[in-house]
């Protein structure tokens, strides 16, 4: 009877610690839900608070857990419960790195445990050790936060100097995003990733218009599933930068003030929203002004321009970009229509050039002889590329857009001419060589999570 007795009080003593430390780990969860679920209970006037809501949380959630910590402290689950707590936090804590790797030497099965430690070290910069932990819990169970993270890891390690191995890693950092969503197709943060995983890919692969496509329906779909997806300041932003480069600039902006209002401490979004704004005001003023070039020297400049200038698009030969062979014909800016302009060129003098604050584009403005004035967009260009006033530029098979852009109190009204490249341009007569040309770089925010 006796030994019955015993086995008895050992079975409740299991009991009594699963139990004690299933609560604890509801607690923790509790402290997530509050993070990432902050504005289902709080209005977006409130987002000034949040980072300090979470921390009092974060602290009171700890301060149980210390209260258990003497029963405890050789528990894998209780240190990883300790390491999650603290991991709530967007900055590094030696503390949790030191729990989380004790944690996983008890247990090294412990999938949670390599996953916060693998986000621990990402905290603190150190992305390979943080691979190798995403890595390791993928060996010990598929999982969708190890999936998605190690997509994130492998989009932030420092570039292959092989283009072709770093587009390697870009195709395996998606595809290992689109396995998350698999896994779990109702979880709205592996959405989010796979669409900063299509971006990565737009920008890395020759900025297909279908991968663009693809990063905005993963985030639509993101923001469908999961009210905190909807709520994320970096999706906002990520999807805003996207956006510009789309030249969808009324969506863009008001990305930009959406992902500043949920995030009042991120001055990255303010900037960014100014910027855009900024340069809207410059274009539409030397737009107006023909790049304030005085009408003497306006007409001087024009009395040289004359279809010899067209080099060679005036060749039978000439193969334009969209691959029409042919000579193209000279068109009027006024006389183009909106979209592709297929078989004619646009032929002017520039008259101002804007280099603008976290540019995307090479922005200038040309004048033809009718003396109508168009901004022309030049994306990928290197650095070292520009086009000065003066110079005759002729744009084969033009791409023209038409902005009405509103934000807030203010309003643009324009037409502009977008270029993908500068190889596409003849100025003064030549072709632009291959190294005026370079990768569109871009910057999203990389941690999501």
């Amino acid at each position: 009877m006796l030994k019955m007795a015993e086995v008895d009080n050992d079975g409740e003593q299991k009991t009594t610690d699963k139990d004690d430390l299933q609560v604890l780990k509801e607690l923790v969860d509790d402290l997530y839900s509050f993070r990432d679920r902050y504005f289902e209970t709080h209005s977006v006037e409130d987002a000034g608070r949040k980072q300090n809501d979470v921390a009092q949380e974060m602290a009171k959630t700890f301060m149980r857990l210390e209260e258990k910590e003497d029963l405890y402290k050789h528990s894998a689950q209780f240190l990883l419960q300790r390491g999650r707590c603290l991991n709530v936090a967007s900055g590094f804590s030696q503390t949790a790195e030191e729990c989380l790797s004790r944690a996983v030497k008890l247990e090294p099965g412990l999938v949670e445990g390599w996953n916060t430690l693998g986000e621990q070290y990402w905290k603190k910069g150190d992305l390979t050790a943080a691979k190798t932990c995403f890595t390791g819990a993928l060996q010990q169970s598929k999982n969708k936060v190890s999936l998605r993270s190690l997509s994130m890891v492998l989009r932030q390690l420092p570039p292959e100097e092989d283009a072709q191995q770093q587009s390697k890693r870009i195709l395996e950092s998606v595809e290992l995003a689109r396995q998350a969503v698999q896994l779990d197709v109702t979880d709205g943060t592996s959405w989010y990733i796979l669409g900063n995983a299509y971006i990565s890919m737009f920008f890395t692969r020759g900025q297909n218009p279908q991968l663009s496509q693809q990063a905005l329906s993963a985030y639509a779909q993101a923001e469908k599933i999961d009210k905190a997806s909807s709520m994320n300041p970096d999706l906002h932003f990520n999807r805003a930068t996207l956006f510009q480069y789309e030249e969808m600039y009324s969506s863009a902006l008001d990305g930009y003030s959406r992902a500043a209002a949920l995030d009042p401490g991120w001055e990255d979004t303010r900037e960014r929203e100014k910027q855009l704004l900024n340069y809207l005001d410059q274009v539409t003023t030397l737009l107006e002004n023909k790049g304030k070039v005085k009408a003497r020297r306006l007409r001087n400049m024009l009395s040289s321009l004359s279809t010899s200038a067209l080099g060679p698009c005036s060749s039978p030969q000439f193969r334009s970009p969209s691959g029409h062979v042919g000579s193209l014909e000279p068109r009027s800016l006024s006389s183009l229509t909106h979209g592709h302009n297929g078989g004619v060129a646009a032929l002017g003098k520039v008259v101002f050039s804007l280099a603008s604050e976290g540019r995307m584009a090479f922005t200038f403005g040309m004048v033809d002889s009718d003396e109508t004035c168009c901004v022309v967009m030049v994306y990928n260009t290197a650095d070292s590329w520009g086009v000065l006033i003066g110079d005759t530029v002729v744009i084969p098979e033009p791409q023209v857009k038409r902005h009405s852009v509103t934000h807030k109190d203010k309003s643009y009204d324009f037409r502009s001419i977008r270029v993908d490249s500068p190889l596409l341009l003849i100025v003064n007569g030549k072709r632009q060589v291959t190294k005026s040309q370079s990768a569109a770089f871009v910057t999203y925010k990389p941690q999501s999570e």
